[in-house]
């Protein structure tokens, strides 16, 4: 086990270049399965998560490598196996994505129950409906068998706009006979890159963005290049962690409209990004203040489906407002126990009230203090090193793994910005 040692209270300042999406490179790299030629990707986030996709695809018999830091090439033509591996989707929720992409080649898929955050309960039904509404088959035992003898495309309309739900209904509706129409389709950034490098692919997807997502189904898709655009999530830690520690931050590589629902929340906590065409600047010495709502009542950020506030961003929020002058509830509307982490804050010195599972009252600013914390997630790991690296003091976050998962050398990207970052055994 290895562990982030940080001295806090240095500004963060410099260029970073933000990594590809985690959840665009998941679900494209469980795609190529559908692709009857080479696809060569680009801009791949080098993390765990990744890395056990690869890991899954070649147990399946494909041929994928990597080929550069950030590049693999997936060649799918000889996957043979229709059966994953249990040991390796423990690892991984993203390794339930490859259900639909086998169904649609080979209509079948065994499919052993996924791993992956344990942030509240994350339903399959979703998932399980748009398969059987396509002709699929289920039994559970342990594992999900997944059995069609042809896909048939037809109107299917979401029960929740689940991320993973919709990736796995548009990636077996490719390859189904006729339409299919998916209603209440999530359409967040990683939602839109997939479809765009199935359209690229030869896919005949309309609608992309939206919620409502027409697919014409195709006899085969072809290969090419694809670079998987950047991580959203990443480039709003940066900046927040930028103008939580008073640093001069600059961030290549953005796509602006991916931020149209982060950086209005962000501006509720006091916080201002310039955004450019492919950059954001978060300026230095920022003075963080709560922006009350009209009336001088007290605001709120709450999460919800793209373009709402992003939930994997609701930890981050929180150790935002323990920097800025004045209240917030900070609402997480997804996930039960994402905000479960917040005890550790207040062993810092935060004022945080929680409501309940999926609210907490936060008031700020509060002067924090090194501590030893224990990463129970990816973004709440995040959230920590943030408020380990804006604390007085040396902070220790053990279950470092957590973090590896989402986020590519974070120490060493983070000591280039001028942190005191070491990663340790423990």
């Amino acid at each position: 086990m290895q562990s982030f040692v940080i001295q806090g209270g240095r500004p963060l300042s410099g260029t970073i270049r933000a990594s590809g999406n985690k959840n665009g490179a998941l679900p494209i790299l469980a795609a190529t399965v559908l692709a009857s030629e080479v696809v060569e990707l680009s801009n791949v986030p080098r993390i765990r998560d990744v890395e056990v996709m690869v890991e899954l695809l070649v147990d399946l018999g494909a041929d994928a490598v990597w080929t550069g830091p950030n590049k693999v090439r997936v060649d799918s033509s000889g996957i043979s196996k229709t059966d994953l591996d249990p040991d390796l989707c423990r690892e991984i929720r993203a390794s339930f994505l490859l259900a639909g992409p086998l169904l649609a080649r080979f209509g079948r898929a065994a499919v052993p129950p996924p791993g992956g955050d344990v942030i509240g309960r994350r339903r399959l039904d979703t998932h399980i409906h748009a398969f059987t509404e396509l002709g699929v088959t289920v039994e559970v035992n342990g594992a999900y068998d997944l059995r069609a003898e042809r896909l048939v495309g037809k109107r299917i309309y979401l029960d929740e706009a689940s991320v993973m739900g919709t990736e796995n209904a548009v990636m077996a509706a490719v390859l189904a006979e006729g339409e299919t129409i998916v209603g209440h389709a999530a359409c967040e950034p990683h939602i839109q890159d997939l479809c765009r490098f199935l359209v690229g692919l030869g896919a005949q997807i309309e609608g992309i963005g939206s919620n409502i997502l027409r697919i014409q189904g195709v006899e085969r898709l072809g290969g090419g290049s694809y670079r998987i655009g950047p991580e959203h999530i990443e480039v709003a830690s940066f900046a927040v962690l930028a103008a939580v520690t008073g640093g001069d931050l600059t961030i290549e590589d953005i796509e602006p409209d991916d931020l149209i629902a982060i950086v209005p929340a962000f501006r509720k906590l006091g916080v201002e990004f310039e955004v450019g065409t492919s950059t954001l600047r978060v300026r230095p010495d920022q003075r963080l203040t709560v922006i009350d709502d009209l009336g001088g009542q007290i605001p709120k950020i709450e999460s919800g489906i793209w373009p709402a506030f992003p939930a994997d961003l609701t930890s981050i929020a929180v150790v935002a407002a323990t920097q800025a002058a004045g209240t917030v509830l900070v609402f997480e509307k997804m996930f039960e126990s994402r905000l479960f982490f917040v005890d550790k804050l207040v062993s810092m010195g935060a004022r945080i009230i929680l409501c309940d599972p999926h609210r907490a009252v936060v008031t700020g600013p509060a002067s924090l203090f090194g501590q030893r914390l224990e990463s129970p997630d990816i973004r709440a790991g995040m959230a920590m090193v943030i408020a380990a690296l804006c604390a007085e003091g040396e902070s220790s976050i053990g279950n470092i793994r957590q973090i590896d998962r989402g986020y590519e050398r974070i120490d060493e990207r983070l000591r280039a910005l001028g942190a005191d970052i070491v990663r340790a055994d423990q």
